[in-house]
């Protein structure tokens, strides 16, 4: 038999953290691991848009380190050390450095700010990067409510909005689509 996907356990606005913690379904934890699985859904369509091999690849890769991310975060920091919960390291935020480098390279210089527009995959990839950047801030309001986050929690989100910029530029680039300048109108 199936295992259903309804428990009922969070009809009165209440869920449990890992470790069995119940909070309220609007606590900034669950607002900040909801923002991570959000924003693991926009890298599978961006990855579901482009073609690169490489970049998917590591868009995979990416994905997977959310899943750990999330886990850190949807985890009670007390019960944690009892728990085995994986873990991200200094060197997954040296890949995102390492990607971005290597594209960038590839890149026209940015004069301009530039419009998110051109191609799906390029529209997409910014979306992902604004959802990314809102992580991140719920993740620092979580630190300035004492609420425990693992510091390479929020430099990791920090490279990786980066990282989806510079993506959103190099698709540009893959596809052949003109990045457009925002030209601010100064009346």
């Amino acid at each position: 038999m199936a295992l259903k996907i309804y428990t009922k356990t969070g009809d009165l606005g209440k869920t449990s953290l890992i470790g069995g913690t119940k909070v309220p379904k609007s606590h900034l934890r669950i607002e900040s691991y909801g923002t991570i699985d959000e924003l693991n859904s926009y890298l599978g369509l961006v990855n579901d848009l482009l073609t690169d091999e490489k970049t998917r690849l590591m868009l995979k890769e990416i994905q997977d380190r959310l899943f750990t991310i999330g886990s850190s975060l949807a985890c009670d920091p007390e019960k944690e050390p009892v728990m085995k919960i994986p873990d991200l390291k200094e060197t997954d935020i040296e890949l995102l450095e390492n990607e971005i480098d290597t594209m960038n390279v590839q890149l026209v210089p940015m004069k301009h700010f530039i419009l998110p527009v051109g191609h799906p995959a390029v529209s997409t990839t910014h979306i992902a990067r604004c959802v990314c950047r809102r992580a991140e801030r719920i993740c620092v309001n979580m630190q300035e409510h004492e609420l425990f986050v693992d510091p390479l929690v929020i430099k990791y989100i920090n490279r990786l909005s980066d990282y989806l910029f510079v993506l959103s530029r190099y698709a540009g680039h893959l596809l052949g689509v003109e990045e457009i300048a925002w030209k601010p109108r100064i009346n």
